[in-house]
């Protein structure tokens, strides 16, 4: 077995889940078939602001908790701060039987750095 690091992994995440771009999220919210919004930031990054209506989960606990909170046929775009955790949370999430599951790429910094509404 080879040695990955971090950088593989998430590489490999990436090429297996669907990522969608900032402009695409602010395009379908408030549409007909919006999606769930998933921040899987820590608390010390989710209390600099959030995308509005977002549930937070943060990434070390998803697992565990995630099926409580959004049914398996939701449609879902997780976000971190960059895109990479997200990433590895689309890529898990699709394991674990969510397949309409999407990384918004550049996280919530480039979200607020591009102007999209920020809810505290």
């Amino acid at each position: 077995m080879s040695i990955k690091t971090g950088a593989d992994l998430i590489a490999e995440a990436k090429n297996r889940i669907r990522q969608v771009s900032i402009e695409e999220v602010r395009a379908q919210l408030g549409a007909p078939g919006a999606p769930v919004l998933l921040d899987v930031r820590e608390p010390n990054e989710t209390n600099l602001g959030r995308l509005p209506g977002a549930i937070v989960l943060p990434r070390g606990t998803m697992e565990t908790k995630i099926e409580a909170l959004v049914p398996r046929d939701a449609y879902l775009v997780i976000y971190c701060a960059s895109g990479n955790r997200s990433a590895l949370a689309a890529d898990t999430l699709q394991q674990m039987g969510y397949h309409n599951v999407a990384s918004m790429m550049d996280g919530f910094n480039g979200w607020a750095v591009s102007g999209g509404p920020v809810e505290h």
